[in-house]
């Protein structure tokens, strides 16, 4: 096909005849990652004179550009955004599954510049509808290992659609947002369209804290299975700790005579690290409790002393059957997973994280301000994710703050009204 260019003047551009249509091409500067020239082209049918508005358009475009735009892919940009963030290991092993099971084979070849807060919103659409991106068309699910023995196994059987939750979905869109955010600051595009893609709202928060009966019958029933564990679901239901603060709870973070936890450290997947919201912090403890952990100390002790250790504060305060020398924590999981089966015994539907709801939302009923709760369940924002959380029982107690100050109002007032009142009448 003959190509025939037209002189633009400024020879920043140019206008090729290709055949019935006209394509404008602009030179837009070097790929700050590869190196490679950019162009930015369109093609259209119409006169020279449709082309020459066209031409200044796209001038005007790269004039505009803070910087010149790169074409890498979206998949190369989070490999490099993964590999230059600071986040826990639990995080990135998390993300590393969301990036190659999900994200690069819908948009990781996709040109960076090329995603659009449309294409977002479509990707996101799709995994609510299904995770696997089917095309609506029923098909066999072959089995993972191999592709090639008979369908008419056991392990082959046919799709089901099995949409991605909104919270998921969410979490996906914060990993390819903050890819977006990083190539941004590093000039490799000029916008960053995830900021403005719409999202899945978030489901509000349902907290479902065992009533004050069930919480009692789940205090009795943890300490006639054994001490040390009545103590460990005492201490969640009267501090709200999270159970990787629980379970890397130390001896030397108590501090026994003042009455006071000091958590500093998380245990999670078998690391210890800092608590969730990287801040230490300092909660109280009741006089019950605090002899509660002396009883639990002086077991530990004991205990130590006959397996011929030496006891140290540096020990932890709970530990599972395997490691009876406390130099282990207690494995999360296994926490959750015996306090489920003494729920189930009981036929109390609930987790150990409705633990850390019990002990807000007793709290809040309670009258104790909403600083102080959000402190003790260290919650950032000076109180507003409990707000968020636990908005129902902030409610309960406005009431009950309304009603106390009624109850301290000046009757006299009050009495001479009714008595002016009751004469008109």
């Amino acid at each position: 096909m003959s190509v025939a260019r037209l002189e633009t003047g400024r020879r920043r551009g140019e206008i090729e005849q290709r055949g019935n249509t006209l394509r404008v091409k602009v030179y837009a500067g070097t790929d700050p990652v590869t190196g490679k020239r950019i162009y930015f082209r369109e093609t259209i049918q119409g006169t020279d004179r449709a082309a020459q508005k066209k031409l200044t358009e796209l001038i005007a475009r790269v004039d505009k550009q803070r910087s010149t735009p790169s074409s890498v892919s979206l998949g190369y940009a989070l490999d490099e955004w993964m590999r230059t963030s600071e986040i826990e290991d639990s995080t990135r092993e998390t993300y590393e599954g969301y990036i190659s099971r999900t994200i690069k084979p819908a948009l990781g070849k996709q040109a960076m510049n090329k995603v659009s807060a449309r294409s977002l919103e479509n990707f996101y659409t799709d995994l609510r509808r299904c995770r696997a991106r089917c095309d609506g068309k029923p098909y066999i699910e072959k089995h993972k290992k191999t592709n090639d023995h008979d369908c008419l196994t056991v392990e082959c059987k046919q799709h089901k659609c099995r949409g991605m939750v909104a919270s998921t979905i969410r979490q996906i869109h914060s990993i390819i947002s903050g890819t977006m955010n990083a190539a941004l600051r590093w000039d490799w595009i000029d916008s960053n369209p995830a900021a403005i893609a719409r999202r899945p709202r978030q489901k509000p928060p349902e907290p479902d804290p065992p009533s004050p009966k069930e919480a009692a019958a789940l205090a009795k029933e943890a300490f006639m299975m054994d001490k040390d564990w009545g103590t460990l679901v005492w201490l969640v239901m009267t501090t709200g700790v999270r159970r990787g603060e629980l379970c890397g709870l130390r001896f030397s973070r108590i501090d026994f005579d003042e009455g006071v936890i000091d958590l500093r450290r998380n245990w999670v997947r078998g690391k210890e690290k800092d608590t969730k919201t990287h801040q230490s912090r300092r909660i109280a403890l009741d006089t019950e409790t605090v002899v509660l952990l002396r009883q639990q100390r002086d077991r530990v002790a004991d205990r130590v002393r006959e397996f011929g250790e030496e006891f140290t504060d540096d020990l932890f305060v709970f530990t599972g059957t395997r490691t009876p020398d406390h130099r282990q924590p207690y494995p999360p999981n296994a926490v959750s997973q015996r306090y489920k089966d003494m729920a189930t015994r009981l036929d109390i539907d609930t987790h150990l994280h409705a633990l850390r709801h019990y002990s807000a939302t007793e709290l809040l009923t309670a009258g104790v301000d909403l600083r102080t709760v959000a402190g003790r369940l260290g919650h950032g924002g000076g109180g507003a994710t409990t707000l968020r959380v636990y908005a129902a029982w902030v409610a309960a107690s406005d009431r009950k703050a309304a009603e106390i100050l009624g109850s301290r109002m000046p009757k006299e007032a009050l009495e001479s009204t009714r008595v002016k009142n009751a004469r008109n009448d």
